[in-house]
């Protein structure tokens, strides 16, 4: 036999196993969490962005209106998805910033009851693609399906609010159940950033007119320094009194800071708890 004839195998490429495959979404979710919440800053830019795409759509094509509304449940969905992984992130922070009166019921309830978690998640679900149901129902089956869809919807609404209104013991029902996307402290440090460049920047120019003896005209009264007629020496001004102001206004406890979580509302009684439920049951 020839040489020509003869080849030598060389290794196979070992295919992937099913595990390997399995553990491929996973893997690639934590990537995307990851991603969000080292660019929380920008998420909220990519949300806009996206829903500007539903002001184009409309016109373009056949169904158009559907697409566009698909759109907007879709991103509607996943800034939910992506007020969870920022609030979580948000929670391991060592000095986390002062949440808001709403994220704090909201929270409360939500780590206090798994429950109330789910029926306010299924709640918010159902809030955002309501109108996608209803005009995918439409199309298909025309204004009996229409209606039926609706019905369905505005029961399962009633029920979860329902359903929250017990786990709160009767307290009033906030919008949304959920808490809110709070500030990133990662932004607020950039800004501080930025102000700190921009008073270098403006301490420079100010350095730069003190050269042509302008600067003392353009500085204001309280950050002028006075000099001594006889010594020369200067001595410095007193700070603004609004900064100060400012500064004590914003470290003051109101009445919701001291409160507990579960104390911000109070438990419905008599008429307004009736009126509580029919507003839950008012389509």
């Amino acid at each position: 036999m020839s040489p020509s004839h003869l080849h030598t195998a060389g290794p196979k490429p070992s295919r992937p196993s099913l595990g390997q495959i399995l553990s491929l979404p996973p893997q690639w979710l934590n990537m995307y969490e990851e991603f969000i919440t080292k660019n929380a800053g920008q998420v909220s830019q990519i949300e806009s962005a996206l829903r500007s795409l539903t002001y184009i759509i409309p016109g373009r094509f056949r169904d158009a209106e559907i697409a566009s509304e698909s759109i907007h449940s879709g991103v509607q969905l996943l800034s939910l998805y992506h007020d969870n992984l920022l609030t979580r992130a948000v929670s391991r922070l060592p000095v986390p910033p002062i949440p808001s009166a709403h994220a704090r019921y909201t929270r409360f309830w939500s780590q206090k009851s798994k429950i109330y978690r789910r029926v306010a998640m299924l709640l918010q679900m159902v809030i955002y693609t309501e109108l996608l149901c209803e005009m995918a129902a439409k199309r298909r089956g025309g204004e009996r399906r229409r209606w039926n869809v609706i019905v369905l919807l505005e029961a399962i609404k009633a029920i979860c609010r329902l359903l929250l209104l017990r786990i709160t013991r009767s307290r009033p029902l906030v919008t949304p159940v959920l808490p809110e996307r709070e500030p990133i402290p990662q932004d607020l440090m950039e800004d501080e950033e930025y102000e700190e460049e921009a008073s270098k920047s403006e301490s420079e120019l100010m350095d730069q007119l003190s050269l042509n003896g302008k600067s003392h005209l353009l500085k204001p009264a309280h950050e002028r320094e006075w000099a001594m007629p006889r010594t020369g020496l200067s001595m410095p001004s007193l700070p603004n009194s609004s900064d100060i102001s400012s500064y004590l206004m914003g470290r003051v406890l109101t009445a919701e800071d001291i409160k507990p979580a579960s104390k911000l509302l109070n438990q419905l009684q008599g008429s307004s708890q009736a009126a509580e439920y029919l507003y839950i049951l008012a389509p």
